[in-house]
């Protein structure tokens, strides 16, 4: 026996009351509970839709779809960081190195001055604010994004709100900014690592705000070929 269209609707209906939120996380569910559901009906074929969804289901255990969810998320954080990993290794081979070592150089000679301390709050400051304007910009974008689908994918919540998050961070490290840069202008090492720091810092912001969010449509598409978004 194989289960009809309406008995697969019903066990999208019941991975979503059990709060799995993810179209593909459900779709992965629905398709290993109707595989158990048809198994369980090759050897008791009068077994009902109902009973045998009960049993399939008690074979996630006490905390249900708990485990498969945080599993998801584990595989495809893997996934986003293995893209924002690719992304960031572009930029230490030609043409972008120009561009990175261009950025470190005019960070470590600002540090050298007299004036080291204003331009390590005055940078901080300006990429603090850009990604905290982009962070806006970017679920405004995902907000429009579900108002064109009624499906939600785990990798593009990801992309458009795990990056969001990085404004936040920058705020919260503001008084390391702070200790690190009271005469540190003086030690060649440091200031050497301060000007990598900014360096890294504006990269990663700039891919995880700026082009992993426009090649979303690209990613998703190559994540979940099998929907053919």
């Amino acid at each position: 026996m194989k289960l009809n269209k309406l008995e697969i609707q019903e066990l999208y209906a019941f991975t979503r009351k059990h709060y799995v939120v993810y179209y593909d996380l459900q779709t992965e569910l629905v398709d290993h509970l109707a595989n158990d559901i048809e198994a369980m009906w090759e050897e008791q074929p009068q077994l009902s839709f109902e009973d045998a969804k009960t049993k399939a289901f008690k074979k996630f255990g006490i905390f249900g779809f708990m485990e498969p969810i945080e599993q998801k998320q584990k595989a495809m954080n893997k996934r986003y960081m293995r893209y924002l990993w690719t992304e960031l290794k572009k930029w230490f081979a030609l043409p972008q190195i120009v561009i990175t070592i261009t950025m470190f150089l005019a960070f470590y000679l600002a540090f050298t001055t007299d004036y080291a301390i204003y331009f390590v709050f005055g940078f901080y400051i300006l990429i603090a604010v850009w990604s905290g304007y982009k962070g806006v910009h970017l679920k405004r974008q995902f907000k429009k994004r579900k108002e064109v689908s009624d499906k939600k994918w785990m990798l593009e919540e990801m992309i458009f709100r795990q990056a969001s998050g990085s404004s936040f961070f920058l705020i919260l490290q503001l008084h390391n900014v702070f200790n690190i840069s009271d005469g540190f202008s003086d030690n060649n090492y440091i200031v050497l690592s301060v000007a990598s720091i900014f360096t890294f810092l504006v990269l990663i912001s700039y891919i995880s705000l700026e082009l992993l969010p426009g090649k979303a449509e690209e990613l998703i598409n190559e994540t979940y070929p099998e929907f053919s978004l």
